[in-house]
């Protein structure tokens, strides 16, 4: 019997439509990352995976696997902050100093790192 002639044929029918409909999960919510990020980091993030690996199209779904790996852990906050520890952390000079000399640089980096590879090995992008 179909959802809409349930609907239709009595009122414990509308109460069973009502319960069916909203006991459903919401369209593609059930994989959604715990934090959401805006659009546009997470483009960014997957534009530059991609040209990391291959700099392949196929690569796409593993690349946006991976930014939704990643935040499954850390709020968009944390995301910023340790990504931008990561990135530069190899900075020459007194400027980079800031971004490899303090335990807690060290710290986000690695994590940051490691939750990266994590995700890229879950989604396919680096074979074991």
């Amino acid at each position: 019997m179909t959802m809409q002639r349930l609907c239709q044929q009595s009122t414990l029918g509308l109460v069973s439509c009502a319960l069916a409909i909203f006991s459903l999960p919401a369209s593609g919510d059930e994989d959604a990352p715990v934090y959401n990020y805006p659009t546009q980091a997470r483009v960014e993030y997957v534009n530059e995976c991609i040209a990391k690996h291959e700099d392949s199209l196929a690569n796409m779904y593993q690349c946006s696997c991976t930014i939704d790996r990643i935040a499954n852990v850390l709020n968009y906050d944390e995301f910023v902050n340790a990504i931008t520890f990561a990135r530069y952390s190899g900075l020459p000079g007194e400027g980079g100093g800031i971004f490899r000399d303090s335990d807690q640089a060290r710290a986000t980096a690695k994590r940051f790192r490691e939750l990266e590879t994590q995700a890229q090995r879950e989604c396919g992008l680096i074979k074991s």
